[in-house]
């Protein structure tokens, strides 16, 4: 009997050790005692305004109102310039994972530098929120259970703008796109919402990255005698084409339709050259109060209104932050069933959600630029023509190729 009792006590007191010990590891939820998130965008080339130090001082700002600590350990914001290559984004993540110490990368915008980080972050069971990058295969073959698209991808550009220019009775289309990989996506994404919408492609070409000469590339599209010129570009690129559109005298007699547009881009480009387009986008500064409130903000820092990168790189770092408190880790794998299972509510993201391929799915617009008599204040450019639904501006979840996505036999 009293054997039996030594070992019961024993037992007793190996039992409360392990629970002590246990509580202990519990506590130590965050690793090397600091949140560090690296911003990974471009920030000396075509990219810079609608990405660039907006997006890194959009991560300090949310990190500052967070008030600079989570669980107790304090967040840190480091940045770096991918230049376009995914070879340079691919050696700055496994340097920010390995040696660093980095919890999570944001903005990314740049496709194929986002599919080299989306591999690592896999490797390394760390997060990525992509805000800035457009193709789709982002959440299809190349998704990962730590990657996140967050802002806006090539199909939710492109389906409301299709859709909404084909109501108008346009059905043939050519289309003018940057030659790599987020250009190929939107090119694609574009052809196959016009093919449903019962539309024609008459005519495709694909430029250079960052070209000055947009000619030959517009000729070939006025000759198609396309009713719709569709540009499946970005920045100075989209820029560049619409103005010399005006100048070929293409325009307005076909139409343009950029499938993704920047508000820096039409700050660009003067409101004499971009009135009358429509296109999508995920977020707008002057929508309601609370867009506004942000967006002075942020402009009393940077001297311009946000892009929609900026804005969703402020609500991504914000909910990635809550996810890392709710979860009481900065767990890679744990943040990201977090997220998904959280609403993604504020002034950025309405009715948003994560979905199982790492989608975010939330409300988008669909735009018309005013007329320079219409516009009553600086950077008053937008009409709201309409809300388009998540579950309709993003492709459904049954079509994804993801191989996270669970298919329902």
């Amino acid at each position: 009997m009293r054997y039996k009792l030594k070992f019961s006590c024993v037992t007793t007191l190996a039992v409360a050790v392990l629970l002590q010990y246990a509580g202990t590891v519990q506590a130590q939820t965050i690793s090397d005692n600091v949140v560090r998130i690296g911003v990974l965008t471009d920030m000396s080339s075509l990219y810079t305004d609608t990405a660039g130090r907006g997006s890194v001082e959009a991560a300090k700002m949310a990190v500052a109102d967070f008030g600079g600590q989570v669980l107790g350990k304090k967040i840190e914001v480091i940045y770096a310039d991918h230049q376009n290559k995914a070879d340079v984004g691919a050696t700055i993540a496994r340097s920010w994972f390995d040696r660093d110490g980095v919890d999570l990368i944001i903005d990314l915008n740049n496709s194929a530098v986002s599919v080299a980080v989306n591999n690592l972050a896999r490797e390394r069971n760390k997060m990525v929120i992509n805000t800035g990058a457009t193709s789709d295969i982002l959440t299809n073959e190349h998704c990962a259970p730590t990657a996140i698209h967050y802002t806006y991808d090539s199909y939710a550009l492109a389906s409301g703008s299709v859709r909404g220019v084909l109501a108008q009775g346009k059905k043939d289309w050519f289309i003018i796109g940057v030659d790599y990989a987020a250009g190929k996506a939107m090119a694609a994404s574009a052809t196959e919402i016009l093919k449903e919408g019962g539309g024609r492609l008459v005519g495709s070409t694909f430029h250079p990255i960052n070209n000055s000469d947009f000619s030959s590339f517009l000729l070939q599209a006025q000759d198609s005698k396309a009713e719709v010129i569709s540009l499946a570009n970005g920045t100075s690129d989209t820029v560049n084409a619409i103005k010399a559109a005006y100048e070929f005298g293409i325009t307005p007699k076909q139409m343009l339709v950029p499938i993704l547009m920047y508000i820096n881009d039409v700050h660009g480009l003067g409101l004499r050259y971009g009135q009358g387009m429509v296109f999508t986008t995920a977020f707008y500064w002057d929508r309601n109060e609370a867009s506004r409130a942000w967006s002075r903000r942020f402009f009393e820092r940077m001297k311009k209104m946000p892009s929609m990168i900026q804005a969703g790189t402020y609500s991504a770092v914000t909910n990635y932050l809550k996810a890392v408190q709710a979860a009481k880790t900065d767990d890679g794998a744990t943040v990201a069933r977090q997220l998904k299972q959280m609403p993604i509510e504020d002034f950025f993201a309405q009715n948003g959600r994560v979905r199982e391929d790492g989608l975010m799915v939330h409300d988008m617009f669909l735009v018309q630029v005013k007329k320079p008599e219409e516009s009553k204040y600086p950077w008053d450019y937008y009409k709201i023509l309409s809300v388009v639904p998540g579950d309709k501006a993003f492709k459904p979840l049954s079509e994804s190729t993801c191989p996270l996505v669970k298919k329902k036999l």
